[in-house]
C-alpha cells in the first residue's frame, strides 16, 4: 500500500507533457538487464555453435533492439489516436501473417513448432505481433461510438469478440503456440471486462476456453505428458522421471535453488552450460535466480511490478477511452506473460515455453515490447 500510494502521488505531480519517469526508468532497466543476462546466458552456446561468445547478443542488438528502437520512437512521437484508425488494418495484416506461417511454405519449423515466418532477409514471429494488434483492435472497437452497445449486447459484442478471438486461437493452435493463446486471450478478456462488459460474458468465455484447452491437452500426447509431469513433480524423488518429461522443470528448480539469497555471481552459473534447456529464452529467469539469488530475482520482479502498476495507474487517469483500454491491455499483457514465465519455470504452473518480456532472447518479442513501451509512454505524456 505504501509503494502504491507513493507511485500514485508521483503520478499526480508529473508535469504535463512529460513522459512517466518511473515507467521509463523501469523499462530501460529491464532492457539493459536483459542484454546483461544475454551475455551470461548465451556466451557458451554462442561459442560452441558459432565460434563467437557474443553472437546472440549481437543478433539481439541488430535484429531486436535497433528495429525495436525504431518502433519505440514511432510509437512514442506519433499521435496515438492514429492507431485507433489503423486498428482494423493492423489486425488483418497480423492475421494474414499467421495464415502465411501455418498454410504456406514460408512457415519455418524449429523444435517441432511452426511459429516463424521466413521472409528471406529475416524471420519473424507473427504470434508476438498479434498480441499487440489484438489489444489495439479491442481498445478501438470497444471505445467507439457504439462501444457501450458492443460491451453489453450479445450479438454485437460477445459474438464478434468470440469470432475474432476464435480465428486467432485457431491459427495459433495450428503452429502450435498454446501458451501464446492463453496470454493473448486473457489479456483481451481483461480489456473486454474493464470496458464494462457483462461479467457473465467474461465468465462464459473463460469456461468455454478452459473446456477447449482441456480437450486439446487431452488429445495431444506431448502436451498431456507435459501437463501430467507438473503433477508428478510434487511426488517423491523416486517417482519423478528426472531424465524424461520432468527434466526441464527439475533442472530449472535446481538452478533456481542453487542461487540462494545472493546468487553465485554474474556469469558463474554452472547449470546454464550443462543441464538447463533454453537458458537464454524460456529458462532465463532460472539463470537470473542462480546468478543473482533471491534478492536479484526479487528486484527484477519489482521492476515488472512498477511497469504494470504504472500502466494501470495511468489508465485510471485517462479521459480518452481508447487510451485507457490500451494501457489496461498492455499492462495486462506484460503482467500475465511475466507471471506465466516465472511461475512455469518455478513449478507453480505447468511448464510452458514463453519468453520473459524485455529480457529473453527473441528479436520479434523485443521489437513488440519496445513498441508497447513507446505507446504507453506516449499516452503518459499526453495525460492531463
Amino acid at each position: 500500500m505504501f509503494i502504491s500510494n507513493l507511485i500514485s502521488r508521483h503520478l499526480r505531480f508529473r508535469r504535463r507533457g512529460s513522459p512517466d519517469a518511473l515507467l521509463a526508468i523501469a523499462v530501460t532497466a529491464l532492457v539493459l538487464f536483459g542484454f546483461l543476462m544475454l551475455i551470461s546466458a548465451s556466451s557458451n552456446l554462442g561459442l560452441r555453435l558459432e565460434g563467437d561468445a557474443y553472437f546472440f547478443l549481437k543478433s539481439q542488438l541488430l535484429k531486436g533492439f535497433l528495429l525495436g528502437l525504431v518502433f519505440f520512437l514511432l510509437a512514442y512521437f506519433s499521435d496515438y489516436r492514429l492507431l485507433k484508425k489503423l486498428a482494423v488494418p493492423l489486425l488483418i495484416v497480423s492475421i494474414i501473417l499467421l495464415i502465411l506461417v501455418v498454410f504456406t511454405p514460408l512457415g519455418e519449423t524449429q523444435k517441432g513448432a511452426t511459429r516463424w515466418l521466413n521472409l528471406g532477409l529475416f524471420t519473424m514471429q507473427p504470434s508476438e505481433v498479434v498480441k499487440f494488434t489484438f489489444i489495439v483492435y479491442l481498445a478501438s472497437w470497444l471505445s467507439g461510438k457504439d462501444g457501450l452497445r458492443r460491451r453489453k449486447n450479445l450479438t454485437e459484442g460477445l459474438a464478434p469478440f468470440l469470432i475474432v478471438a476464435g480465428i486467432i486461437s485457431f491459427l495459433l493452435f495450428r503452429q502450435p503456440a498454446t501458451s501464446v493463446i492463453v496470454i493473448t486471450i486473457f489479456s483481451a478478456l481483461v480489456v473486454y471486462f474493464m470496458s464494462g462488459a457483462r461479467l457473465s460474458y467474461v465468465v462464459g468465455i473463460i469456461l468455454l476456453g478452459a473446456l477447449i484447452l482441456s480437450l486439446y491437452i487431452a488429445f495431444t500426447p506431448y502436451r498431456r505428458e507435459r501437463f501430467m509431469s507438473y503433477f508428478r513433480s510434487s511426488m517423491t524423488e523416486s517417482e519423478v522421471d528426472v531424465l524424461g518429461s520432468e527434466y526441464h522443470l527439475n533442472q530449472a528448480l535446481i538452478t533456481i535453488g542453487s542461487g540462494g539469497l545472493w546468487g553465485v555471481g554474474f556469469g558463474q552459473s554452472v547449470n546454464k552450460t550443462k543441464y538447463l534447456p533454453e537458458p537464454m529464452g524460456d529458462s532465463i529467469f532460472a539463470v537470473i535466480a542462480e546468478e543473482f539469488g533471491f534478492v536479484g530475482a526479487a528486484a527484477v520482479i519489482f521492476l515488472f511490478f512498477v511497469v504494470i502498476l504504472r500502466g494501470f495507474l495511468l489508465a485510471r487517469r485517462q479521459e480518452n477511452e481508447f487510451a485507457r483500454l490500451t494501457l489496461i491491455g498492455f499492462s495486462s499483457l506484460i503482467g500475465i506473460q511475466t507471471f506465466v514465465h516465472i511461475a512455469s519455470i518455478s513449478g507453480v504452473i505447468p511448464l510452458t515455453g514463453i519468453p520473459l518480456p524485455f529480457i529473453s532472447y527473441g528479436s520479434t518479442a523485443l521489437v513488440v515490447f519496445l513498441a508497447i513501451a513507446g505507446l504507453m509512454l506516449n499516452i503518459s505524456r499526453r495525460s492531463y
